[in-house]
């Protein structure tokens, strides 16, 4: 049991790793597209969108307020329904805002070349080894012993969201890749999303039906808004079953939208050439 008086996570806490992980990410932006990028694209050709520019800077944001204070302490020391919050804008918001601000260009430096590098990234970054890795980290985290020496080590815990991070980035690639050989099909993009909706299904079931306290670390007698141990566990599997899977299934709806739409266009066409 920790000493209640020592807990108030509304008192600042400083989180430097944070601040010097945004800042890396935000000058290899600003270096790939001021200096890199006039070198590589062709002139009349712009080196990066209005659009792209935006969805960095909310990526960015997003990313500080998922590992920065309050979220971050309210997250480790307090509700694992924070906790599950914070995973899932880690893992299914901020990589593919990442994805999408990186211009074409950049995205074919970084993976079309014949580097060590990029060879790997293809490997990673194909369907299968991408969601089976993902989802195979995601149920780790979940663990019991995991997630209490995740909150007994701040370093491990740091090491973990970087994990996540990069493995749920490589798990975006076949949906948002910058690169359109990258991508799959439509259809294929459908089913993908729908196995990586139904997969978290299972430790968010567990989550919410378990008896008793499933993580130790968060039974400390100290009750943040009145939130039980046991109703904070059933709403971090809810906020994983439903908010994480409906969005999931928003842009399974949202690419059927599109592939209907390209398939009555093409259909069209075919009909006037006729």
């Amino acid at each position: 049991m920790r000493d209640l008086s020592s807990i108030n996570p509304w008192v600042w806490k400083a989180h430097p790793e944070v601040w010097l992980l945004v800042i890396a990410i935000f000058s290899l932006g600003f270096w790939a597209i001021k200096i890199i990028g006039p070198k590589v694209v062709t002139s009349g050709q712009k080196v990066v969108t209005r659009k792209q520019k935006i969805t960095f800077i909310v990526a960015i944001i997003l990313l500080l307020i998922s590992a920065d204070w309050p979220l971050h302490d309210i997250a480790e020391d307090h509700l694992y329904s924070a906790h599950m919050l914070q995973h899932l804008l880690i893992t299914f918001v901020v990589p593919p805002l990442f994805l999408l601000s990186i211009p074409v260009w950049l995205a074919r430096l970084l993976v079309v070349s014949d580097s060590f590098t990029a060879r790997i990234i293809r490997k990673l970054s194909h369907p299968v080894a991408a969601g089976l890795t993902f989802n195979a980290l995601v149920a780790l985290t979940h663990w019991s012993g995991f997630v209490q020496f995740s909150a007994d080590s701040g370093a491990f815990h740091y090491l973990i969201h970087l994990l996540l991070f990069t493995t749920a980035i490589l798990m975006w690639i076949p949906v948002v890749s910058p690169i359109p050989e990258l991508r799959l099909s439509l259809p294929g993009q459908m089913f993908y999303l729908f196995l990586m909706s139904i997969i978290p299904t299972i430790p968010a079931a567990w989550l919410t039906f378990a008896e008793g306290n499933v993580y130790r670390h968060y039974d400390d007698g100290y009750l943040m808004w009145g939130i039980s141990v046991q109703s904070d566990q059933q709403a971090a599997g809810l906020i994983m079953k439903l908010i994480g899977g409906f969005y999931l299934w928003s842009i399974i709806v949202f690419k059927f939208y599109v592939f209907a739409r390209e398939h009555t266009r093409n259909q069209n066409i075919r009909t006037i050439s006729t």
